[in-house]
């Protein structure tokens, strides 16, 4: 996959670098299977610090901190690309439920029944929550955990395949991407 974006990848640094300050990548500790913490890596869709006087916040739709190229590489979720490159380190898988900040980890754990049981596997870059609509602010947590427990109770390459393919087809016409 690394190969064959790599024209992509290339154009997409520049046009990040060009039209905005600070870097082309955003590094984010995250959590992933057992609490191992990692940087995972995005392109940079939003003006450098964005969470400087906030802390962490979860991203809004028509969030105002989105930089003009930003808001396009996340409308089609081209700002996860660079996350390969933490699948080749090993911290996260292509497929399983999305990696979160300790701050919502900690947050979430005690108001979520078995919020914590979605770190039983390795994070992925998609999941069967994401390719099922719930992704972003506007969508039920809790709708995203039964999700991600259920890909795990049910996991199989086949179902794999699958959630890749409505990823491909997710990154194009959803209506959730933002």
């Amino acid at each position: 996959i690394m190969t064959l974006t790599a024209p992509l990848f290339i154009v997409l640094s520049l046009l990040v670098k060009l039209t905005s300050k600070g870097s082309v990548f955003y590094k984010q500790e995250r959590l992933s299977m057992t609490g191992k913490k990692f940087d995972m890596v995005k392109f940079r869709s939003m003006v450098a610090d964005a969470e400087k006087n906030t802390g962490a916040v979860y991203v809004q739709k028509g969030d105002s901190r989105y930089t003009k190229v930003g808001a396009f590489l996340r409308k089609y979720s081209l700002d996860e690309l660079p996350q390969f490159i933490n699948v080749l380190k090993g911290d996260m898988s292509i497929v399983g439920p999305r990696p979160e900040r300790e701050f919502f980890i900690n947050l979430f754990k005690g108001k979520i029944p078995k919020y914590l049981e979605r770190h039983r596997v390795k994070c992925g870059i998609t999941g069967w929550a994401q390719v099922n609509g719930f992704r972003g602010s506007d969508s039920s947590l809790e709708k995203r955990i039964e999700y991600d427990i259920y890909y795990i109770e049910h996991w199989s390459i086949v179902f794999d395949l699958k959630i890749i393919i409505k990823t491909i087809k997710e990154m194009f016409f959803s209506k959730a991407a933002f």
